[in-house]
């Protein structure tokens, strides 16, 4: 069979061709399957917060649908924490199908809740129950996904496969939800839809459970953890009370700062564009999903190019070029975005748009992944990657619902976003110049 030098530090190890694809396919679709589930309140939040969270007040009721989502991204750093362990002492295989099959279980749950009008206030109580149980698995995923597949592949092809799990991972989940969005709201109908037909997007998550379990049936264990396993050298009994010693505690508070200003922009690009298109724009359930396909279908498409653009300059310089280019290029198309409305020649123009906002958005996540594995030696790097990127987007998830809060009303909501992103990016953009960089130091 084929071989590929697997890049492996001091010690290196052939890794075949086929590993090599498992790994990536795993890493990839692993992570896509997750925010899938992710990305699902995202496109229903209008039918969340009629149903969970109702207000007299539009936005309040918004408001509530973002802090739900939030919620479960604030349980993410405990699940990474956990997972991290599992996957730093017993392999990232096992860590990630416990964690994908979680995820799915708990999305579908979502589901089969009753309404605030027929149990009251324990219908968003149970809802947050289950967000919180979703977030502590989703957590477990990053653990295993983003370790996995970046410590199997060569050395040269990090950047690429961490644009393909950062960016394009997202990019597939937002597609696969933006489809699964257009085909129910298509056939059912607006009214059904409204009715009952949202919570079949919620049961779609068992599927991509069961689609996580046909992945990773034949993968194969990261060769750079069997390595540590056979040699026990450099094996940490307790990874989180290594990752918060003063050694790695300054690596851990700067690696968080990146995460938050690159998940702030994503957050607030495609993840904020179905609600800002729908809201602001006015446009029809179908017309949005159509506009998500495309854009999420750029940012699959440029995402491993960004990645890949690591490789040659750097990562700290790619960190820099996406900061400082989004400094300008978000805040102007969101400006543009909001005078649209519904008109034919309108909708073209919001879709080109929104994927000149979600593509930016993408970029500057698309080397973290890399980036935060050569900050970490292979005993810790589960939970070093796991819990640096949670507890990151864990602020940056909050962000929507900070957004939607501080505009009071639909019309100052272009203002605040553009805000809150100017003001993110400059935290992005210093972090970004005070990194060191790693390119080439996974060890």
């Amino acid at each position: 069979m084929e071989h590929l030098v697997g890049g492996i530090a001091a010690n290196e190890e052939e890794v075949s061709t086929q590993q090599v694809v498992k790994a990536t396919i795993a890493s990839v679709f692993g992570w896509a399957l997750d925010l899938f589930d992710l990305f699902i309140i995202l496109y229903l939040a209008p039918y969340i917060g009629a149903n969970f969270f109702s207000s007299r007040s539009p936005m309040v009721s918004l408001a509530g649908v973002y802090a739900a989502f939030a919620v479960s991204l604030v349980m993410r750093p405990a699940g990474s924490a956990l997972f991290g362990w599992f996957a730093d002492s017993y392999g990232r295989k096992r860590a990630m199908v416990v964690a994908v099959v979680g995820v799915g279980i708990a999305t579908a749950a979502m589901g089969a809740v009753p309404t605030i009008a027929t149990i009251g206030l324990l219908a968003p109580a149970i809802f947050l129950l289950l967000r919180l149980i979703q977030g502590v698995f989703v957590g477990g995923v990053v653990a295993s996904t983003h370790t996995i597949g970046v410590e199997t592949v060569p050395a040269g092809w990090r950047g690429l496969l961490s644009g393909l799990v950062g960016a394009g991972g997202a990019g597939f989940a937002g597609l696969l939800a933006a489809a699964v969005f257009y085909l129910l709201s298509a056939a059912l109908g607006g009214a059904t839809f409204a009715s009952w037909g949202w919570r079949l997007m919620f049961f779609s998550g068992i599927l991509s459970s069961l689609l996580g379990l046909f992945v990773f049936n034949s993968l194969e264990e990261s060769p750079l953890w069997s390595m540590l396993q056979r040699s026990r050298a450099g094996k940490q009994k307790a990874p989180l009370k290594a990752l918060l010693s003063p050694q790695y505690a300054w690596v851990l508070l700067v690696n968080v700062l990146l995460c938050a200003g690159g998940a702030t922009q994503y957050y607030l690009t495609s993840g904020f564009l179905p609600t800002f298109l729908a809201v602001v724009n006015h446009l029809p359930k179908v017309t949005i999903g159509m506009i998500m396909a495309v854009s999420n279908t750029f940012v699959l498409l440029t995402g491993p190019l960004f990645g890949h653009l690591s490789e040659v300059f750097g990562r700290r310089s790619m960190f820099i070029a996406a900061g400082l280019t989004n400094l300008v290029v978000l805040p102007l198309a969101y400006s543009k975005l909001a005078l649209l409305g519904g008109g034919a020649g309108e909708v073209a123009t919001a879709c080109g748009l929104a994927v000149l906002l979600a593509v930016s958005g993408n970029a500057g996540c698309t080397p973290i992944v890399i980036f935060l594995n050569e900050r970490f030696p292979t005993g810790i790097r589960a939970t070093g990657t796991g819990v640096s990127w949670n507890v990151g987007f864990a602020i940056g998830g909050t962000m929507p619902a900070l957004v939607t809060l501080a505009s009071r009303q639909v019309a100052n909501l272009p203002h605040s976003l553009v805000i809150f992103l100017a003001t993110a990016l400059a935290v992005y953009i210093v972090v970004a110049f005070a990194l060191p960089e790693t390119r080439g130091r996974l060890t």
